[in-house]
């Protein structure tokens, strides 16, 4: 693939990767909500915090990867990357609840609280992977490197 034909995958791979993370997230919100569990080999605090990593590695994947690039590259674009830096601080600080409630229903068998956070982080997600779609997507098409390097991928 050439390098331009790499680029332009890049955002492609940006909403991949977002629609990859929100099927997770809603899986473990109905399993969280008593819905039928995603996998019974392995407990829901386990999917849980394999999501949360998840999640983590594709944030500091981008504030390590395609968020300087692009700052390099498209300066304009400065104001929405720390918007969306700022974001993943505060997602941050619900993925860091959640590993707390994950590991409390490992240790308790219930977390009463788990299925509210899940839902909180949907919110917030939600929000913040459309709005970075909607104003990234076509700057990152023109960068050259990898999705596993400027995404988290």
């Amino acid at each position: 693939m050439t390098a331009g034909g790499r680029a332009a995958a890049l955002g492609a791979e940006l909403v991949r990767i977002h629609d990859g993370l929100r099927a997770q997230l809603r899986a473990l919100q109905a399993a969280a909500a008593g819905g039928e569990p995603l996998d019974p080999r392995r407990p829901l605090a386990a999917h849980c915090l394999a999501f949360c990593a998840a999640l983590t590695r594709h944030h500091t994947g981008e504030d390590a990867g395609a968020f300087p690039a692009l700052a390099a590259a498209a300066p304009g674009l400065r104001p929405v990357l720390e918007k969306m830096a700022e974001d993943h601080a505060m997602v941050s600080g619900i993925v860091g609840r959640l590993e707390t409630l994950a590991a409390q229903l490992a240790r308790d068998g219930s977390s009463p609280r788990l299925a509210g956070e899940l839902d909180g982080l949907a919110a917030v997600l939600e929000s913040h992977f459309s709005f970075e779609e909607r104003r990234i997507r076509a700057a990152l098409d023109a960068l050259p490197g990898s999705a596993a390097d400027l995404l988290g991928a």
